[in-house]
C-alpha cells in the first residue's frame, strides 16, 4: 500500500517517514511505500534525503527555482537512473494528494495551503490521515459533504482528536449502521478536548504583554513547528481543535468543552450520557496518531512509538480554562457554533498575526486583538461555497495585514 505526504519536511512529515522506516515495524506488520512528497522550499536538503531515502514517483515543490535547486541536489540520484518527478506549486500539490498508487494521503501543510489539495484528495476517494487542521476549521462542511459523496475516510492525525476517534469508534459503527449522526444516535454528552495549557498557563496579563517569541516558543510538552506552538501559547490552537471536532464529529459545538490538562497524557476524552468517559492516554509523541492514522482500522506494532507506563505517573491534574487571559480560545469556541464564513476569517487572521508576531512585527497580545478587529468588519456569509470561502480568506488575510501595518 501506497501513501503520498504533503508536508513531508515539516514535524508531523518528518515523524511520518520515521514510522515507516521497515526496521521501525514488527515481523509481518504491512510495510507502506510512498508515492509522493510535497514539501515547502525551507528545507530542500532534507527533502532530498526523503526522495533518496524513500523514491517517491512524484514531488512538488512551491517554484521552479525550487525545482532547480532540488535537481542540483538530486544530480548524483537522478544519474543513477532514477526517476522521480518533480512538479511546482498548487498543480504540484494537488498531483501529490490525487496520485493513483496512494490510498492514503497525510496532509501535513500547515495552514490554509492545504484547503484545496485535501478537498481534491476527498474527490479522490483516498483516506485522508488528516493533520491539516485548517481544512476542516475553513471548510468542515464541504469536507463532509465529499466525503461522503465519494467514501472518503477521514482519520484525525492531531492528538486530541485521534483520542476522541479512538474512544468514539464503536458509537461511530454504530450510529453509521443506523443511519444516523453522532448527536442523533444520543450517546455523546460531550467531547473532552484536553490541552497542556502552553508556556504561559501561569502567566499573568501583564507578563503575557511582554513575552517575546523566544517565551511563547517554549512548549512544555510538545515538539512543533513554530506556527502551531505559537497557536498552543495562545490556546488558538485549542479554538481551532474545537471547530475541527464540530465538523469532525458532527457534534454541536455546546458540547465540546475545552479541558486544561498540564501533563499531556490523556489526549482527550468523551463523556457518554450514561456518566461514563472513556479517553486515550499515551505519551506527548505525535508518532503514536500518526501511527495509529497510517494503518487504521489495524493496531500494527512499532519500536517507534513511545510507551507509557501508568505506575510511573505521579500526577494528572485538570483545570478549566482561563477566558480572560486566553481570548483567543473565547472567540474561536464563538465561531464554532457559527455555520458561515466567521471560521475561514478567524484562520485567516490568525495565520497573518501569529507569522507577524514571530517576525517581530507585532505583541503577543496583538495576535487576538488582530484577530477579534478582522472579525468585527466581517460580514459573514452563510454555508459557504469553495469560491465563498477562497474569497474570505483572501479578504481576512488582506484586513489583516493592513491592521498590523496601523
Amino acid at each position: 500500500m501506497a501513501i503520498s505526504i504533503l508536508g513531508s519536511t515539516g514535524s508531523i512529515g518528518r515523524q511520518t517517514l520515521d514510522i515507516l522506516q521497515s526496521e521501525h515495524l514488527a515481523p509481518g506488520a504491512p510495510v507502506l511505500e510512498v508515492a509522493a512528497l510535497a514539501a515547502g522550499a525551507s528545507n530542500l536538503e532534507l527533502l532530498g534525503k526523503q526522495i533518496v531515502d524513500f523514491e517517491p514517483e512524484l514531488v512538488a515543490v512551491p517554484s521552479d527555482s525550487d525545482r532547480e535547486s532540488l535537481r542540483d541536489i538530486l544530480s548524483d540520484y537522478f544519474r543513477s537512473g532514477k526517476k522521480t518527478e518533480i512538479l511546482i506549486g498548487e498543480e504540484g500539490l494537488i498531483a501529490c494528494a490525487t496520485h493513483p498508487a496512494a490510498k492514503t494521503v497525510v496532509t501535513a501543510v500547515v495552514g490554509f495551503l492545504g484547503v484545496k489539495p485535501t478537498l481534491e484528495a476527498i474527490k479522490a476517494g483516498k483516506t485522508i490521515a488528516l493533520a491539516n487542521k485548517e481544512t476542516m476549521v475553513a471548510a468542515g462542511h464541504l469536507v463532509n459533504e465529499l466525503a461522503a459523496k465519494h467514501g472518503s475516510k477521514i482519520v484525525p492525525v492531531d492528538s486530541e482528536h485521534s483520542a476522541i476517534y479512538q474512544s468514539l469508534e464503536a458509537s461511530i459503527l454504530k450510529a453509521q449502521a443506523a443511519g444516523k449522526s453522532l448527536e442523533q444516535a444520543g450517546e455523546v454528552e460531550k467531547l473532552l478536548l484536553t490541552g497542556s495549557g502552553g508556556p504561559f498557563r501561569t502567566w499573568s496579563e501583564e507578563a503575557m504583554a511582554r513575552a517575546t517569541v523566544s517565551d511563547a516558543l517554549k512548549h512544555p510538552n510538545w515538539s512543533m513547528g513554530a506556527k502551531i506552538t505559537i497557536d498552543s501559547a495562545t490556546l488558538m490552537n485549542k479554538g481551532l481543535e474545537v471547530i475541527e471536532a464540530r465538523w469532525l464529529f458532527s457534534i454541536p459545538a455546546h458540547k465540546i468543552e475545552v479541558v486544561i490538562h498540564p501533563q499531556s497524557i490523556l489526549h482527550s476524552a468523551v463523556e457518554f450520557v450514561d456518566g461514563s468517559i472513556v479517553g486515550q492516554l499515551g505519551q506527548p509523541d505525535m508518532r503514536l496518531p500518526i501511527h495509529f492514522a497510517l494503518y487504521h482500522p489495524h493496531r500494527v506494532p512499532s519500536a517507534r512509538v513511545p510507551r507509557l507506563s501508568l505506575s510511573e505517573l505521579k500526577d494528572l491534574t485538570f483545570e478549566k480554562p482561563n477566558f480572560s487571559r486566553f481570548p483567543c480560545l473565547a472567540m474561536a469556541q464563538e465561531v464554532a457554533a457559527k455555520d458561515d464564513s466567521s471560521a475561514c476569517v478567524l484562520n485567516a487572521a490568525n495565520e497573518i498575526a501569529v507569522d507577524s508576531f514571530l517576525k517581530g512585527k507585532i505583541t503577543f497580545t496583538d495576535i487576538a486583538r488582530t484577530i477579534e478587529r478582522t472579525l468585527s468588519v466581517h460580514k459573514p456569509i452563510k454555508a459557504p461555497q469553495l469560491g465563498d470561502i477562497l474569497e474570505a480568506d483572501r479578504w481576512a488575510r488582506e484586513k489583516s495585514v493592513s491592521l498590523v501595518a496601523v
